[in-house]
């Protein structure tokens, strides 16, 4: 069974943001040991298609409609920063220092005795297949500059990293929707069969005809129905039976499995609200979960994925990491998002099915 883990360090009752309010973030990029301005450097709130360059001084404004994000500075030569964002954090001007990126020895040691040199040759499409995904959606996403992934595979510990200075950029005709994206990493780990992301993602709309816009609004909307970030939004605003999930809690005894079915769901979830910061905060009283969404079928390209999938409805798992709890802003995004792992059918739908944290589904 494969578990994946997508940081994307990749949502509701759509009346929520039929009037969409915004927040602005002012600050300024300096180099943390000079003190001196960086211009130009990217400054975006990551998973949306909201991003800014400094200008000569280092100073940025961004504005983004309300809700939480993770606030990525990118430059090249230094370090990667990020930062959680939501309105309350909108009232000072943030003064972001970058570090300058130094190889440490560990990385000077996977590139001497790791790396391959004809990485993507060999390790090409398992990557395709394990970031884009092997969904209908994946077959119209491509990577438009492949050649800034470094593969390093380590026989010791049976593992596969993947690596890139540089941001990758991938065009998803299916969505409509032209993807850059900050790397961490990646990495696979052969003997668990556990995938890991972290990376940092910018939208940008893409322009096209009126007949393409409407494929690309009707598939976002197919994208978007019974996704985790569907699915935190509805968890949010209490409506996850309206939207179509059912939850279950997950029991593990002895090897076994058993799904044991919950009646008061916020009250099992330990559900609470907190009207001075518009967040949402819930505890599971079973760490794994799962998540049952009605209201559509699985498309037939998972069932080669899990041949013992449920056929009339999609089924995924969700793990909450041990005494944590997960919080919710508005818009979706949930922290800390190290602490949620994901299984089925969640699992199986990868960059290819992604939507920023700013999309809005089109009211029927």
């Amino acid at each position: 069974m494969k578990i994946i883990t997508l940081v994307i360090a990749t949502l509701f009752c759509s009346t929520t943001f039929s009037q969409i309010s915004y927040f602005t973030i002012t600050g300024k990029v300096i180099d943390k040991t000079t003190r001196t301005p960086l211009a130009a450097a990217s400054v975006f709130a990551q998973n949306t298609t909201y991003g800014v360059a400094t200008d000569a001084e280092g100073n940025f404004k961004l504005r983004i409609p309300n809700g939480g994000y993770e606030l990525i500075i990118t430059f090249t030569g230094y370090q990667t920063e990020n930062l959680r964002i939501n309105q309350a954090t909108s009232s000072e001007s943030l003064l972001i220092e970058l570090n300058k990126r130094e190889k440490s020895l560990e990385e000077v040691s996977i590139v001497v005795s790791n790396e391959v040199k004809d990485g993507w040759e060999k390790y090409g499409n398992f990557f395709i297949d394990n970031f884009l995904g092997k969904t209908e959606f994946s077959k119209k996403t491509v990577i438009k500059n492949p050649e800034v992934l470094k593969f390093y595979f380590s026989k010791k510990r049976n593992r596969l990293k993947v690596l890139s200075a540089d941001p990758l950029f991938v065009v998803n005709d299916a969505l409509g929707y032209k993807i850059k994206f900050a790397i961490d990493s990646f990495i696979h780990e052969y003997s668990t069969g556990v995938s890991q992301f972290v990376v940092y993602p910018l939208f940008e709309e893409m322009e096209g005809t009126e007949a393409q816009r409407l494929v690309w609004q009707q598939n976002r909307r197919k994208a978007y129905e019974g996704s985790q970030l569907h699915f935190m939004r509805s968890l949010y605003n209490q409506r996850l039976a309206d939207e179509g999930f059912e939850v279950q809690f997950l029991v593990k005894y002895n090897d076994n499995e058993s799904t044991i079915p919950v009646k008061n769901v916020y009250g099992a979830l330990n559900y609470s609200k907190d009207d001075s910061t518009n967040t949402v905060q819930f505890k599971p009283n079973q760490p794994d979960m799962v998540v049952i969404y009605t209201k559509a079928k699985p498309e037939q390209e998972y069932f080669a994925y899990d041949d013992k999938a449920k056929k009339d409805y999609q089924v995924s798992t969700l793990t909450v990491a041990n005494g944590e709890s997960i919080v919710i802003e508005q818009n979706g995004y949930y922290f800390d998002q190290t602490d949620l792992t994901t299984n089925g059918y969640w699992a199986f739908k990868k960059v290819a099915d992604m939507l920023p944290y700013d999309y809005v589904p089109e009211s029927q």
